[in-house]
């Protein structure tokens, strides 16, 4: 039903444009002339800017993060006067709605921009560069990971030398309570530390973000869960609210844990993978 309505719309709207054909000069003045939104920088302040104790911008996102915004004002889904370039916590409620309005649901409507939504966002208005997306879905030595995440750490294992054992995947709600919602989506893994010495948990960590991973060592003193480290990749477009949290602590130099405590890993630059392919 919501699918038809959209398809209405969408058949009107088309109906009261002039036709440009697709390949036609016209057309390519037309997408030439748009703004466009970095989707990586966007995605990154929409998971930073919530956790931030003040209104301090992200960096490289303010002018694609004011076009989301405008979009969401003009479709009044966001007051005028958060039209800020911050994505904040209104912003990110304002774009869950947006993302409602489309019909999705779940991970698709936790307020963290999805290349899809983004897209119908925008049309019109903005393009998108530097796209970005999880992959589908795939099985991983009993889990289930996405084709991101399991490419990133194929590549920490590489760096390593070493295999990398999981004691949690991805896409795992309610799959463990001491997780608190973290592994219900997408990005977010847990890795078994047995036999590995304090010096080898640290080094995995470290490589874990090289890669971009937000990553710790997890032990008993912290919660109700054996030692282990929990990595959560960066600006996975899946991630639940929970995970995204913690990516933006991880950005602020917290721990990731409910007492945002300072961050204990090893100290390195902070990268998204697609920052780490670039590099």
């Amino acid at each position: 039903m919501a699918e038809r309505a959209t398809l209405a719309v969408t058949v009107a709207t088309v109906a009261a444009m002039t036709v440009i054909a697709p390949g036609s000069a016209a057309a390519s003045a037309e997408v030439a002339a748009l703004p466009s939104v970095n989707m990586e920088a966007t995605v990154k302040a929409a998971q930073i800017d919530p956790r931030r104790p003040d209104d301090t911008l992200t960096p490289g996102a303010q002018a694609g993060v004011l076009l989301v915004e405008q979009a969401l004002r003009d479709r009044r889904l966001l007051d005028a006067k958060w039209v800020d370039g911050y994505f904040g916590t209104t912003t990110v409620a304002a774009y869950a709605k947006f993302q409602e309005s489309l019909g999705y649901t779940g991970l698709a409507a936790g307020g963290l921009p999805g290349e899809a939504s983004l897209a119908r966002l925008g049309a019109g208005r903005f393009t998108l560069t530097h796209r970005i997306g999880p992959g589908r879905r795939v099985p991983d030595g009993g889990f289930v990971l996405n084709t991101r995440t399991r490419g990133m750490l194929a590549e920490a294992e590489r760096l390593l030398g070493r295999e990398l054992v999981l004691e949690q995947g991805s896409y795992n709600p309610g799959g463990d309570p001491t997780s608190k919602g973290t592994h219900d989506g997408g990005g977010v893994v847990d890795i078994s530390v047995k036999q590995m010495s304090a010096a080898t948990r640290t080094a995995t960590v470290r490589t874990l973000r090289q890669v971009g991973f937000a990553a710790w060592v997890r032990s008993p003193d912290q919660g109700k869960w054996r030692w282990h480290i929990h990595a959560a990749a960066i600006s996975d477009t899946d991630l639940s609210r929970p995970a995204q949290h913690q990516i933006g602590d991880y950005y602020l130099g917290l721990n990731g844990l409910a007492d945002r405590g300072p961050d204990d890993g090893p100290k390195v630059t902070i990268r998204t993978w697609e920052e780490y392919q670039r590099r």
